[in-house]
C-alpha cells in the first residue's frame, strides 16, 4: 500500500496531466511513413538534446506541423522528459513561425520551472505582454511555486493574482493545498477550502480528499467524518474509491478496525469494474486488516474482471498475501505469475524472497535466490544483503555470512558499497555482535571491510552491542586502529567497562 504522502503525489500528478488547461493533447493523422515524433520519441536519454534533430528535420525538407509539435511536447511531458519537451518548445518559438497563444507560454513557463527553477520562470513570466498573462499564465507560475516549496512567494503570488483580477480556478486552491501538505502546514487546509468555497469555486474530489488527508494526518476523526460527510453529499461529486481507501488507511492506522470496514465496503461499491488499481488498494488494505477471506475473494475479482493481470497486481497481491502469513497461497499465486507469460520483474521475485525473510524462512528465500540465479538472473546485493540479516537475527552466522558471500561475487562493481547502504550494514553490525559467538563479530568486520569503507558510528554500533552482550572487543578496536580511528571519549568509556 502506498503511503499517504506518496498516495497524495500519484493523485495530483495523475490530476495535473489530465486537468490542466494549459496542456494540449492534439491527435494528428500521420501522412509521413516516418514522422518527426518517430525521430524524437526513441531519443530517451536525458542528456540528449533534440534540437539538432528538429533542425535536421527541416533542411531535409521536410514540413513541421504546429498540431505534431504540440503532440510531441506533450508526450515528453507524461513520460517526465521535461528537458527535451523544453527544447521543442523552445525551438518552436524561437522559429518564430508558429504564434504561441497564452497556452502555449503557459506549457513552456511550466516546463521552464521544472528544468531551470522559478527564478528562470519568474524571468519568462515577465518577458511577456499583458496581454498573454492570463489565468492559465498566472497558473503554471503559481504551480511553479508549489512544486517548489516557496511558500511566501507562492502566496504572494495568489494576492498579486486576486489583485489583478485573474479568475481563480480550483487548480490555483489546490496547489496552495498541496504546499501547505507538502510543508507540514495541515492545519492551514481547511481554512483554505472554505475560503475556496466562499470565492464561489465549487470543490472537486481532489480538494476534497487533500482536506480530507489533512484531518486524517492529525488524528482529527471528527473533521475527516464530517468532510467526508460533505462530500458524500455535494451532488457535483461521484464518490470514488479513492477518497475511501483513503480514510480506511486512517482508520486502520488508529485501530478503528469497525469504521475501516464499512468505508472499505463503500470503497468497493464506488470501484470501475475494470480499476486494477483500485483493487490493489483494497486487497493492501483488507491485508493490513488481516481479512483472508477478503483478500483472495478480491483477487479473484480482479482478475475475473480486469481479464490480464500485470506484474504490479502481482506485486501486490504477494505482499498482501505474506503479510499476514499465507505463504502457502502466495507460492500458487508465484507459480501462476511464472505461467503468466508476463515480462521478467525482480519486483515480483523480490515481493516472496522478503516476505519469507521477514517472517523467519529464510531457507526458502535462499533457495529461490538461488533458483533466480540459475536462470542467470542474478539479484541486486541488497536482496542478499537482506537475507543475511534474516540469518542473523536467527543467529545463524555461517548462513549469513556464506548469504553475503553469494551475493559479492555477484555483485562485485564499484558501487557495491552503495548498494549495501549503511543502514544495513549497520544492523548486520548490530546483530552479530548481538547474536553472534565470540569472534563472528571479527569474521563478519573482516568480511564488510573487503567491499565496504567502515565508519566510525558503524564501528560503534558493533561495539555497543558487543558489550551490551558481554563480549570482549579487544579484536575490534584493533580492527579501529588499523582503519587509522583514533579512541574518542565513547571508545575510551568501552574499554573501561571492558576493562
Amino acid at each position: 500500500m502506498l503511503s499517504h504522502r506518496q498516495a497524495l503525489k500519484s493523485l495530483i500528478r495523475t490530476y495535473t496531466i489530465t486537468s490542466r488547461l494549459y496542456n494540449t493533447n492534439t491527435n494528428t493523422k500521420q501522412t509521413n511513413k516516418v514522422s518527426l515524433y518517430a525521430v524524437v520519441s526513441p531519443l530517451g536519454k536525458p542528456n540528449v538534446n533534440v534540437t539538432p534533430e528538429l533542425e535536421k528535420w527541416v533542411k531535409s525538407g521536410n514540413k513541421v506541423r504546429f498540431a505534431e509539435l504540440q503532440r510531441i511536447i506533450f508526450d515528453l511531458r507524461k513520460r517526465k522528459r521535461y528537458a527535451q519537451a523544453l527544447q521543442v518548445s523552445e525551438w518552436m518559438r524561437n522559429k518564430g513561425t508558429f504564434e504561441f497563444t497564452p497556452v502555449q507560454h503557459a506549457v513552456q513557463l511550466d516546463l521552464i520551472g521544472k528544468v531551470h527553477g522559478s527564478l528562470q520562470a519568474e524571468s519568462y513570466f515577465d518577458s511577456l505582454k499583458e496581454e498573454n498573462k492570463t489565468d492559465k499564465v498566472y497558473g503554471a507560475l503559481l504551480h511553479c511555486y508549489a512544486r517548489q516549496r516557496q511558500t511566501e512567494k507562492a502566496l504572494s503570488h495568489l494576492n498579486v493574482m486576486k489583485e489583478n483580477g485573474i479568475a481563480l480556478s480550483s487548480l490555483a486552491f489546490i496547489d496552495i493545498m498541496c504546499l501547505y501538505s507538502n510543508t507540514g502546514q495541515n492545519d492551514k487546509i481547511p481554512i483554505l477550502f472554505t475560503q475556496m468555497k466562499d470565492n464561489g469555486i465549487r470543490p472537486d474530489n481532489l480538494s476534497y480528499r487533500i482536506c480530507i488527508n489533512s484531518f486524517g494526518l492529525r488524528s482529527n476523526f471528527e473533521g475527516l467524518e464530517n468532510m467526508l460527510k460533505e462530500m458524500e453529499n455535494d451532488s457535483n461529486i461521484v464518490m470514488d474509491w479513492n477518497t475511501y481507501t483513503s480514510v480506511a488507511s486512517f482508520y486502520i492506522k488508529a485501530g478503528m478496525e469497525e469504521k475501516a470496514n464499512i468505508v472499505l465496503k463503500k470503497a468497493e461499491e464506488s470501484l470501475d469494474t475494470k480499476d486494477g488499481l483500485g483493487y490493489n488498494h483494497l486487497i493492501s488494505l483488507y491485508a493490513r486488516l488481516g481479512n483472508k477471506d477478503k483478500v483472495l475473494s478480491l483477487w479473484v475479482l480482479e482478475k475475473d474482471v480486469c481479464k490480464r493481470c500485470i506484474n504490479r497486481d502481482y506485486i501486490n497481491i504477494l505482499e498482501s498475501l505474506v503479510k499476514i502469513g499465507e505463504f502457502e497461497e502466495a507460492e500458487k499465486v508465484f507459480k501462476e505469475w511464472e505461467l503468466s507469460g508476463n515480462c521478467f520483474d525482480i519486483r515480483v521475485v523480490n515481493a516472496m524472497i522478503v516476505g519469507y525473510i521477514e517472517n523467519g524462512v529464510c531457507e526458502k528465500a535462499e533457495m529461490l535466490l538461488d533458483c533466480s540465479m540459475k536462470k542467470g538472473r542474478a539479484l541486486r546485493l541488497d536482496i542478499w544483503g537482506k537475507l543475511a540479516i534474516g540469518y542473523l537475527e536467527k543467529g545463524e552466522v555461517d548462513n549469513a555470512m556464506r548469504s553475503l558471500k553469494v551475493g559479492l561475487s555477484i555483485n562485485d562493481d564499484a558501487s557495491v558499497d552503495n548498494k549495501l547502504g549503511d543502514k544495513m550494514v549497520m544492523k548486520m553490525l548490530m546483530l552479530v555482535g548481538t547474536k553472534g559467538r565470540v569472534g563472528d563479530a571479527e569474521k563478519v568486520v573482516s568480511l564488510l571491510r573487503s567491499v565496504v569503507v567502515l565508519k566510525r558510528q558503524m564501528y560503534q554500533v558493533l561495539l555497543n552491542s558487543c558489550v551490551g552482550a558481554g563480549k570482549e572487543v579487544g579484536g575490534i578496536l584493533d580492527v579501529m586502529r588499523a582503519d587509522n580511528f583514533e579512541v574518542d571519549k565513547e571508545t575510551s568509556k568501552i574499554r573501561e567497562i571492558e576493562a
